[in-house]
């Protein structure tokens, strides 16, 4: 017979004795069992022992996190949290340098386990390290162990950053400037830095005063990978924290210090394989520097503004006048006249006062400033965009006023410009970093595009809405391909005609064709259950196969990663913590944690998680709701998830439902059923190709008079 569930089978290590195995009755107060284990040793004292994990981890066991202890644990009794840490707090204080060396290893190490982290913070363990960072007698190896110890206590949530004094922050600032500083000393420094500046308002005035962009522009030239990211990830909470006012006064100053070259050049463009977290911190500074564009993107145009005026005459100027000004020839009402018939060739819809088409927020004045962007910078393309269009009499001309304030607000939510970064997105576009004005110049080359597919469609002003979404089409394919360049992207814009996406939209259409005829839908409702079998049996698989999910704090993005993975019987999900991203499976036996599915009651998504409702942080960024999900077991607990993507979410959700005998709700499951079922019908008719399938089937013959018409063989 198995164990009952409250047992558990371990093996228990103590230095200089074989190891004991024994079963550990979770019922049992956890103070019982390390006093039967002393007694097993013949150990005095048993209040002054605990029992940790023999792994790499060394986390002590706790009643809070007995739980998680499963058959065939490697246990190791050992000195007590509070012994550890006092004797800790006192070595690091030795006046040995090895000694101190040593101690301060230990506590880099030990400082990633609550427990321990706890009774070390009671000491007042976090003064000490500051003090001894601030006396700067430390440096090299026993300066980066003291930082990390730092790092990883703090990384708890136990201390609030507040506490902090100026000359601590002077301190790390300063192993930031130098040049010569020790590569962990500096990312380490970098890591405190930022999380200063995204925990705590004031610690963000404190350290902007101590670090300048100048300064950090050097860890970006260097070949560091890691102080790379962690200088671009500092950068990004200055500038994420920064008051409305001083963002675009930062913005000039990366400008100023070619920030945006650099990245191209040492690290987009670099020999390195850019990895996950450079590629977060790149989408984190592509967002932050798009939304510079929300204030123009949400100010309405002012009719009465002289200077706000002066801009559209400015258009008009170029485009049809630029050697004469009629501003004193003629009367009043001719000048009048003359400037409405040239606002309707400009495409504008309020031909007399074309200040009331910038009113609307989004695009507003941020139309305004592309169109005149376009207009001196590409002036030969803008010039001949509204003669060509101004010149037509077939009302096929294109509306250039109209198209671009369009066109803005549909790139603005292309980029989703106003919107926070996501936590756990890595998309970041190459081609963005390769000019100062990438959006202006993103907008110089779709208008182009709006206008050649304009004509290619031959559209009139009534097709308008549907030139749109073609060129939505259009952006939106040729984006998802990474085009390195604004160059690139234009030439895959070029591959991308009216009449290619005809074909592509045709291609998918057959694809997904779905036969009306009664005789075939009574086929796909007879084949639709073996497909939806097909599609849960592959969820499962891919649970087997498992996911590697990262950990992510309300304090700051953590390079923290856990693995979960389904048993190959779908009874048990085994999880467990991962140093770092694994490439490929992790077997399910290095995995320490284990859930029995037979003790999930639910799977809840998005506001209904757990984790959701507490980190407040998380709760208001949209696209991290979105890739919640938690699993509710006995008793009440959960084991709670951030999806990598959204393909991942639905492949969890889908799978877990389908282990719970629910129903496979996502869009994925939705879009595979599609595509699986049309492929099936397809084959199996393909022998019916060019026959045409009757709406009824045929009537049946009567019955013959006789049956005498058999062939006999013999």
């Amino acid at each position: 017979m198995p164990p009952p569930s409250d047992i558990v089978k371990v093996a228990i290590e103590w230095p200089g004795a074989f190891p004991k195995l024994m079963e550990i009755d979770q019922k049992k107060p956890l103070a019982s069992i390390i006093r039967e284990v002393c007694d097993g040793w013949s150990l005095s004292s048993p209040e002054s022992y605990a029992l940790q994990y023999a792994d790499s981890t060394n986390f002590y066991i706790t009643e809070k996190n007995r739980n998680e202890i499963k058959n065939g644990a490697i246990l190791r009794l050992a000195a007590t949290p509070a012994q550890t840490a006092q004797g800790l707090h006192e070595r690091i204080q030795s006046s040995s340098m090895d000694a101190r060396l040593e101690a301060l290893k230990d506590l880099a190490k030990h400082s990633r386990d609550i427990t321990f982290a706890q009774e070390f913070i009671n000491l007042d363990g976090i003064s000490l390290l500051t003090q001894m960072v601030e006396s700067g007698s430390d440096f090299g190896d026993m300066l980066s162990f003291t930082l990390t110890a730092f790092v990883e206590l703090m990384d708890h949530g136990i201390v609030s950053w507040d506490t902090f004094s100026v000359a601590f922050i002077k301190k790390i600032a300063s192993y930031v400037n130098k040049a010569a500083t020790d590569v962990s000393v500096s990312q380490r420094s970098l890591a405190i830095l930022e999380s200063m500046v995204l925990n705590s308002y004031d610690l963000y005035q404190k350290v902007a005063q101590e670090i300048t962009i100048g300064q950090l522009m050097p860890h970006l030239q260097g070949s560091d990978p890691e102080i790379q990211t962690y200088t671009i990830a500092v950068i990004n909470a200055l500038f994420l924290k920064a008051p409305d006012d001083k963002r675009q006064e930062i913005a000039n100053i990366l400008a100023q210090k070619q920030l945006r070259s650099i990245i191209l050049s040492h690290v987009i463009r670099g020999n390195r394989t850019i990895l996950t977290e450079m590629a977060h911190q790149l989408y984190v500074l592509q967002v932050l520097t798009f939304n510079l564009l929300e204030d123009r993107m949400m100010t309405k145009m002012d009719p009465q503004d002289q200077s706000q005026r002066d801009i559209i005459f400015e258009l008009r100027r170029i485009a049809f006048d630029a050697d004469l000004e009629p501003s004193n020839s003629g009367s009043i009402e001719k000048r009048k006249s003359m400037y409405t018939r040239d606002y309707k060739k400009l495409g504008f819809i309020n031909h007399v006062n074309p200040a009331m088409d910038f009113t609307e927020t989004p695009p507003g004045m941020l139309a305004l400033d592309n169109m005149l962007y376009f207009a001196k910078n590409h002036q030969d393309a803008y010039i001949r965009i509204v003669l060509e269009n101004s010149s037509r009499e077939d009302k096929h001309e294109c509306p250039f006023g109209r198209s671009s304030i369009e066109l803005t607000r549909m790139l603005c939510e292309i980029l989703k410009v106003g919107e926070l970064p996501s936590e756990t997105c890595n998309e970041f576009h190459p081609m963005f970093f390769t000019h100062d004005r990438s959006f202006e110049e993103f907008f110089c080359i779709c208008i182009q595009l709006l206008n050649k597919t304009w004509k290619e469609m031959r559209a009139t002003s009534e097709d308008f809405n549907k030139v749109m979404q073609v060129v939505k089409e259009q952006i939106m394919r040729a984006l998802t391909t990474k085009p390195n360049s604004l160059d690139q992207f234009k030439s895959k814009l070029q591959n991308l005609s009216y009449t290619e996406i005809l074909k592509i939209r045709q291609s998918e259409r057959m694809n997904q064709e779905d036969f009306q005829s009664r005789p075939i839908l009574e086929l796909r409702e007879k084949i639709q259950p073996e497909i939806l079998e097909l599609v849960k049996q592959q969820r499962l698989n891919r649970l087997c196969e498992g996911t590697c999910f990262r950990k992510i704090s309300s304090r700051r993005r953590q390079d923290k990663f856990w693995y979960c993975r389904l048993s190959p019987n779908h009874k048990v999900l085994h999880y467990g913590d991962q140093e770092e991203n694994p490439h490929g499976e992790v077997p399910h036996e290095s995995l320490q944690d284990k859930l029995p599915v037979a003790d999930i009651k639910a799977v809840v998504t998005g506001k209904d998680c757990p984790h959701m409702k507490e980190k407040g942080a998380l709760k208001q960024n949209k696209e991290v709701l979105e890739l919640a999900f938690s699993i509710l077991y006995d008793p009440d607990d959960s084991l709670n998830f951030i999806a990598p993507d959204k393909h991942e979410y639905c492949v969890w959700t889908d799978g877990l439902n389908a282990l719970l005998g629910k129903e496979m709700m996502s869009e994925l499951t939705k879009n595979d059923l599609d595509t699986l079922l049309s492929m099936e019908m397809k084959l199996r008719l393909l022998d019916l190709e060019n026959i045409q399938i009757p709406e009824a089937p045929p009537p049946i013959p009567k019955e013959p008079s006789n049956y005498d018409f058999v062939y006999d063989c013999n």
